[in-house]
């Protein structure tokens, strides 16, 4: 049975037509302006439209596009353009059931297409997401700029209002804010959610998406703090990222107080979205470990003797564009067998990796550390004198000798360590001869005193 309005001044001039096993009145409307009030669109309205013009004609197509109408009228009404609008010139049952089940099989294939139309724009839209991660991840290794290059099409697409990307940190366990609609503010750069924490934890630990219609009173957006303060979150959809053996982030979109609250549909999207970029996110991830391998000392995580080559060659190139100068300091561990011996090699390694982080922690970000094998470190200074190179010398020769090593662990170890200074274009003339003239500077303390510092000046 069909549901039917009938606008009409008199409808009982068309109720006499419509056959009762056939058709449900529902409404009766007598004025253009009672179009408004109609809550819920018919499968038909029945116009007495003699009573009319066509300014409520172009309401009705304009309120309810999809909704068939009958005009029954001996006016001449130009229906260009309004497939689903058909005229009778007389009331008559036949005529009206006819003309119903054309308009009605009419709307059918309307709402068919629209439904196909929206699918293609998806498919295409989708593609391009495909053909756009591909493309950056052969410019580019920078996974924020990927990330934020996706999400930014995401969050025009979702019409939502901001989004946040967390990738796993495989040393520490948790997950961190690696792209985030937002300013890029130290607090959310810093924050770390430990795995099964916070909803990004959460939805990594459980290993399934998440939709919160609204975070009030979630115990969960806690950890996440400084982060949703800054999006100003009210409701949040989340999805993990999945890897080959495990999750290796989590995607969440968001909306804030006033925009529409987040549902099923942009769950669906997301999961759509997120299996191109999972591939992409691995991808990457496994390049840079490759890459920081290629570099980087296994058990400190310093650079290594290739990057210390490569980085010597760039910047003794710099000092002789710009007339500038670079210093160079080597540094050997005192006695450091007798570390070994007493205590064993992975106490010994564990050490290392401590005055490694002291290193890092007293020099300039500019400053290169590496370690080049052993107990020896060498610390590239770009643009700084020996004079004041061997100032930083003593810096770090007093910090490590006040340094109680392996505390946490109970074993209180010191120990010491000789360095030696030289500059290049100073003394030194070449990168052979820098490496050289630092490493003899270093021997003469390790053959003297030791724990002190002697700089070819």
């Amino acid at each position: 049975m069909h549901r039917v309005i009938i606008i009409s001044n008199s409808p009982e001039r068309i109720e006499a037509h419509l056959e009762e096993n056939l058709y449900e009145v529902t409404e009766t409307v007598g004025s253009t302006d009672g179009i408004d009030r109609i809550l819920s669109p018919p499968d038909c309205f029945v116009v007495d439209y003699d009573q009319y013009d066509a300014k409520l004609l172009r309401k009705l197509c304009k309120s309810f596009p999809l909704t068939p109408s009958i005009l029954i009228t001996k006016k001449q009404v130009s229906l260009a353009r309004r497939p689903l609008v058909e005229r009778i010139r007389k009331p008559d049952g036949r005529r009206i059931s006819q003309a119903m089940a054309r308009l009605l099989f009419f709307r059918d294939l309307l709402i068919q297409n629209e439904t196909l139309q929206e699918e293609l724009l998806f498919v295409r839209w989708l593609n391009d997401i495909h053909r756009e991660i591909n493309q950056l991840t052969m410019a580019t290794d920078d996974i924020e700029r990927i990330l934020t290059s996706i999400m930014e099409r995401v969050r025009k697409r979702l019409k939502n209002d901001a989004y946040a990307v967390f990738l796993r940190d495989p040393e520490s366990d948790s997950y961190m804010v690696a792209a985030f609609s937002g300013k890029r503010r130290r607090v959310i750069r810093d924050l770390r959610v430990p795995f099964a924490e916070g909803i990004a934890g959460w939805v990594a630990a459980k290993d399934s998406p998440l939709l919160l219609e609204s975070i009030r009173n979630d115990s969960r957006l806690r950890t996440e703090a400084p982060l949703h303060r800054e999006l100003r979150t009210s409701s949040l959809a989340a999805i993990p990222i999945k890897g080959k053996s495990s999750t290796i982030g989590v995607l969440e979109i968001i909306n804030r107080q006033g925009s529409r609250v987040l549902g099923e549909e942009d769950m669906e999207i997301l999961q759509k979205v997120v299996e191109p970029l999972s591939v992409a996110v691995e991808k990457m991830i496994l390049q840079q470990k490759m890459a920081e391998l290629a570099i980087t000392d296994d058990l400190t995580k310093l650079f290594n003797t290739r990057y210390l080559q490569r980085t010597l060659d760039v910047e003794i190139e710099r000092c002789n564009r710009y007339n500038t100068s670079i210093s160079l300091i080597f540094m050997d561990l005192d006695y450091f067998k007798h570390v070994n011996d007493r205590y064993g090699h992975l106490v010994g390694s564990k050490v290392l990796v401590e005055i490694g982080q002291l290193l890092l922690n007293r020099l300039r970000a500019v400053d290169i550390v590496a370690r080049y094998g052993g107990d020896e470190f060498v610390i590239v200074l770009p643009q700084t004198s020996a004079q004041y190179a061997k100032m930083i010398a003593e810096r770090l020769r007093k910090s490590i000798a006040e340094q109680v090593f392996l505390k946490e662990e109970g074993l209180n170890i010191r120990v010491t360590a000789s360095f030696g200074v030289a500059s290049y274009p100073d003394r030194a003339k070449s990168k052979e001869d820098l490496l050289k003239l630092a490493d003899e500077a270093m021997y003469r303390v390790k053959y003297r005193t030791r724990n002190s510092v002697y700089a070819i000046i």
